[in-house]
């Protein structure tokens, strides 16, 4: 196939553009920066140099192409609102284009936060919730599947972790946890994060984008759910800092976030896809050295 892919010299594009290709696939990818452009290149695959804000250029190049992977999305606090406006009405304009073509559209999103409970695939994002800032978006992405387009949603879980991530969830505690001089937890830390190594995030999107049915809605979920204490004791363990428990208040949106029990499932994912992750565990990366070398 031919591919269109947004995000593809991200961390989850890079891999996954990586793995469109070994499979045979034709890929191009949008790059907003001659950086960007050269890391697309180098893995090589086609580049067009746009952004999310050039809807025309987009839409044009999702005709052109057999498939979309969109894996873009700016992660700026101050502009939130702005981008996931922007996302929601550059999907409208590409299900306009791409009505009844049967083609496949794949896009990246996040598993629920349901505290203390297994959030599966049937869970619909809580636009409220602290995972549910781009429900909106997954809302579109789904709606697609009624314009004769083959749709699908891969929602991540916190950590898509790896060797050579800079700026995941994982990356950002090590560095919050040197700030304060304490590899933190929050209460007793039995508090579970979702994880998947980055090989199977991307070998999942490939296979939502052969095979998914449309309107699927998968999870990347490699392990259901890693204690926070245990991630804090392997982070002490490679940095020298002591473990323990602060005040959800003293890591801002970390609070939350470490202090929220989140597990979630992705059997139907597997039963649907035949996906079975392969990778390491994150416990396995941190114990590597790779947040924290």
């Amino acid at each position: 196939m031919r591919v269109f892919t947004t995000g593809a010299s991200g961390w989850i594009g890079t891999a996954t553009t990586a793995r469109l290709l070994a499979a045979g696939h034709q890929v191009t990818g949008l790059a907003r920066s001659a950086t960007s452009a050269r890391t697309i290149e180098a893995l090589g695959a086609e580049v067009v140099r746009g952004d999310m804000s050039e809807h025309d250029l987009i839409v044009e190049q999702a005709q052109r192409a057999d498939a979309v992977v969109h894996l873009a999305f700016t992660l700026d606090f101050t502009r939130f609102e702005q981008t996931v406006e922007n996302e929601v009405t550059l999907i409208a304009k590409v299900g306009s284009a791409l009505h009844g073509s049967g083609k496949a559209f794949v896009a990246a999103s996040g598993t629920p936060i349901l505290p203390a409970r297994l959030a599966t695939e049937d869970d619909v994002l809580d636009p409220a919730g602290p995972a549910g800032a781009r429900a909106r978006t997954a809302e579109a992405v789904l709606a697609l599947s009624q314009r004769g387009i083959r749709s699908a949603l891969v929602r991540m879980p916190r950590s898509v972790h790896g060797a050579g991530d800079r700026n995941g969830l994982i990356a950002t505690l090590v560095d919050l946890d040197r700030r304060l001089g304490t590899a933190a937890y929050v209460g007793d830390g039995h508090h579970r994060w979702p994880a998947v190594h980055l090989d199977d995030a991307a070998h999942l999107l490939v296979l939502a984008l052969e095979r998914a049915p449309a309107a699927s809605v998968l999870h990347a979920v490699g392990e259901q759910g890693v204690p926070m204490r245990e991630v804090a004791e392997v982070i002490a363990e490679k940095t020298g800092l002591a473990p323990a428990a602060v005040d959800p208040e003293q890591l801002g949106v970390f609070g939350a976030l470490l202090g929220t029990d989140q597990p979630a499932s992705s059997a139907l994912t597997r039963r649907l896809t035949g996906w079975q992750p392969t990778g390491p565990s994150l416990l396995e990366d941190l114990a590597a050295g790779y947040y924290t070398d």
